[in-house]
């Protein structure tokens, strides 16, 4: 039985990914690893919101940048008025999908694309 998948994003640099992720998209900082402490990258990093876990790397062949996640939220439109008063640029305002969804998607530097999905009620 397959419990939950964690979404990899690769980035190019880890300290700007914190402070995007942490500062801006209300992300907590779950865990690091720098193999050398000096040195900001190459770094992988685990960030979480209520419980969702995406797991971020810059170590090279980590994927590659502008990866797609998909995250499931209960109110699309309240997430997107948080991150507007923060001033996060969004790609796509929340928009009804001919698929039922409702979506907003916000890019990082890399161009990682978050794809907020409130799910139709059932």
């Amino acid at each position: 039985m397959l419990k939950r998948a964690i979404p990899l994003l690769h980035v190019t640099d880890s300290m700007a990914a914190e402070r995007f992720y942490s500062g801006q998209l209300g992300f907590r900082l779950a865990s690091i690893y720098r193999p050398d402490p000096q040195r900001a990258d190459p770094a992988y990093l685990t960030i979480v919101r209520d419980e969702a876990v995406l797991h971020v790397s810059s170590f090279s062949g980590d994927g590659v940048a502008g990866g797609v996640a998909s995250l499931i939220v209960d109110d699309v439109d309240a997430l997107h008025r948080e991150y507007a008063a923060k001033g996060v640029a969004i790609d796509l305002p929340p928009t009804d999908q001919t698929w039922g969804n409702r979506e907003m998607y916000v890019k990082d530097a890399d161009r990682n694309c978050l794809r907020f999905q409130q799910l139709p009620q059932r």
